[in-house]
């Protein structure tokens, strides 16, 4: 469509004398172009009665009918304040041009000419914005927020009649009505982004009637913004779009983990936003109002993210941010460490007749973790919650033995992989720096299976559990298993073993011992046949079992939480438990069932002392590092002087990895 003086434009505002009077604006600046008006009242305009304090409005609350407008033909034109516009614009329209705002600022208006520390407390002051609310309340508050809605002209005559004692008002719009004279003082508030703006919206292309506003589009200025990936850490990964990008960019802002060494060839400005857990040199909305102002600036700006900008890089976040302050946005996709570890480390995410499914997850919070119905789950972030998430795993019915693999600083030259199983993650710990990966799913054994064995370290007193070709045992006892010196349990079988419904073992020695001193009392198993047997789990159970002992119940996480769990499930209640355990034994066991109504005895069967003849190994070959007890974790720290890092701390159970994560902690 053509417009060179053959026909007016045809151009809608809303109806009020504001609205009417930025029209006029926008074509004083357009002297050859002749155009027709026409007022209408928005949605917005006729609901004065809806408050924007308090309830959530659609976007286009006071564009919805001059949308309409514009797609039926009415109207070739409409004339907005910028900030009224929803986001992102209906289908079918377009922006044509946003005008240069001359002032962003608040101000008050209010009787007799206060200020805002001259106003009394209990002053009611009247504002339609919810932000406008906050900035208030943060400077005073102990002033009385009020609803109100209207023209400019109808507020500031609710403020002449006493219905409040001073109200906010874009300045911007005091100016363009000739009200200057009513502002009593400017305000020192965070006003939104597009205030004092105009646009111009038509309907999608038409670049001829488009042209006729280029020369009023602030946006000529403006930089242009592109979210690009950097890949998952190795340079050469980088795509070549990204590297296009950075080479034309005048401001480069990067996130903590990208290779500075490689950023510096670039003479952009190098700006570092990185966020890690517990350290974040700027929070999201910082970042994105820096990108935001370096590209109203004029400059053209890179925002380069690890991975892809899509993928756990809130890179949509940033995108809309700045898209709907009419930003233009490019976004260069660049290699997720997800994708990069199924290369890196050879282990396929998907494999026919094996896994047909991939799920990327985070596993940023163990509050939130999500557990996909996928063949092979990858989780991101998962450094603090890689047992939450095994433990999870296998109470949504995934089996124990499913094989897991950790990979660190996935494509660069420091790249380390650990194999493991949900089982062992489960109570694992690993004192790692991040970012670490954990890809889980029978894919894994394709590597795991091939690869080289694992060092392992064993400080319990056995290491049957780990003779299984897998791994490179080295067997290294760090505490002392002997019977208890003492006769308490001797007493109590002759003396009071019916009154007992339950004895619960919590680990072999409790049983080899317990039945040791059976049998010094002369009294035999039948003594037990009124009283129910609890195991801690599987190895105290085959202990069990050398007896003729089947257990009455056996804990499904093989530890002391899986044993309150079931009685706290099942409602038992005024029991009389016998615990025969280690006289280092921890008291949540006991302390939990005796809160259940139950009445406890603990005793001791075995002593637990620090084998001091142990010898201090070099752990620098070593992968995995398997605790037993509570106490070998504490034998540990005495002799190594610390919990190293790097290297997969593997508990066998709740308890010893609650006791390996304490220690971690001392030294944070």
């Amino acid at each position: 469509m053509k417009h060179t003086g053959d026909r007016k434009l045809k151009v809608t505002a809303r109806n009020s004398p504001l609205s009417l009077i930025q029209v006029k604006e926008v074509f004083s600046a357009l002297p050859a172009v002749a155009y027709d008006l026409t007022g209408i009242a928005s949605f917005g305009d006729k609901n004065k009665d809806i408050s924007l304090l308090n309830e959530p409005v659609a976007g286009d609350f006071f564009t919805r009918e001059l949308d309409r407008a514009l797609l039926n033909g009415e109207a070739d034109v409409a004339v907005h304040s910028a900030k009224d516009l929803p986001y992102p614009l209906p289908a079918g329209l377009e922006l044509y041009c946003l005008t240069e705002a001359e002032d962003k600022t608040d101000s008050l208006v209010g009787r007799d000419n206060l200020g805002l520390r001259q106003l009394p407390a209990g002053a009611r002051i009247g504002t339609s914005s919810a932000k406008r609310k906050a900035e208030l309340l943060r400077l005073r508050p102990d002033l009385t927020v009020v609803s109100i809605r209207g023209t400019i002209e109808e507020r500031i005559a609710q403020v002449d009649d006493g219905r409040v004692d001073a109200l906010i008002v874009a300045t911007c719009a005091l100016k363009r009505l000739g009200l200057a004279s009513r502002i009593a003082e400017t305000l020192p508030f965070k006003t939104h982004p597009l205030q004092g703006n105009l646009a111009v919206v038509g309907r999608a292309g038409n670049p001829e009637l488009k042209a006729l506003f280029a020369a009023l589009d602030v946006r000529r200025t403006y930089g242009r913004v592109t979210l690009a990936g950097f890949g998952p850490g190795n340079p050469e990964l980088l795509t070549v779009g990204a590297d296009h990008a950075l080479r034309k960019a005048d401001v480069i802002f990067h996130d903590d983990l990208i290779d500075k060494n490689f950023t510096e060839k670039y003479d952009a400005e190098k700006i570092c936003v990185g966020k890690r857990k517990g350290r974040h040199s700027y929070h999201q909305d910082e970042i994105n109002e820096m990108i935001y102002r370096a590209a109203v600036s004029g400059r053209n700006t890179v925002r380069l993210k690890g991975g892809d900008p899509m993928i756990f890089a809130r890179g949509r976040e940033e995108f809309d941010f700045l898209a709907s302050r009419f930003v233009e946005v490019t976004i260069i996709p660049g290699i997720s460490s997800g994708t990069a570890l199924a290369a890196c480390t050879h282990i396929p995410l998907t494999h026919r007749g094996v896994a047909s499914s991939v799920a990327f997850v985070t596993g940023h919070s163990s509050e939130n973790l999500q557990i996909p119905n996928a063949d092979t789950l990858v989780y991101y972030m998962a450094g603090a919650n890689i047992s939450d998430i095994a433990e999870k795993m296998i109470a949504s019915g995934r089996d124990a033995d499913t094989p897991a693999a950790l990979a660190y600083n996935v494509s660069l030259p420091g790249q380390q992989t650990f194999f493991s199983t949900l089982g062992e993650l489960r109570y694992s710990v690993i004192k790692y720096p991040t970012p670490i990966l954990v890809v889980i799913g029978n894919v894994v054994s394709f590597e795991s299976g091939n690869a080289r064995k694992q060092n392992v370290l064993v400080t319990g007193t056995t290491c049957e559990a780990y003779n299984d070709g897998r791994h490179n045992i080295t067997h290294t006892p760090l505490i002392k298993i002997q019977k208890a010196r003492n006769d308490v349990l001797h007493r109590l079988l002759k003396e009071k073993i019916s009154a007992y419904q339950w004895i619960i073992f919590t680990s072999r020695y409790g049983v080899r011992f317990f039945f040791e001193i059976l049998d010094e009392t002369a009294l035999d198993v039948r003594v037990l046949g009124a009283v129910k047997i609890a195991s801690v789990g599987k190895t105290t159970t085959l202990e069990l079992k050398k007896h003729r002992i089947r257990p009455d119940m056996e804990s499904a996480t093989e530890s002391a939480e899986g044993l309150v769990s079931y009685f706290r499930e099942t409602g038992i209640t005024d029991n009389h438990i016998l615990l025969p355990r280690s006289d280092k034994a921890l008291k949540y066991l006991s302390g939990e069932l005796a809160a259940l109504g139950n009445h406890v005895t603990d005793v001791p069967v075995y002593e637990n002392t620090m084998n001091t003849e142990a010898p201090k190994t070099d752990l620098s070959g070593f992968r995995k590092i398997i605790f037993s007890s509570p106490s070998g974790v504490d034998a540990f720290r005495r002799l190594y002087g610390a919990l190293p890092e790097g290297i997969q701390l593997v508990a066998r159970g709740k308890t010893t990895e609650n006791k390996i994560k304490s220690h971690i902690n001392e030294t944070i």
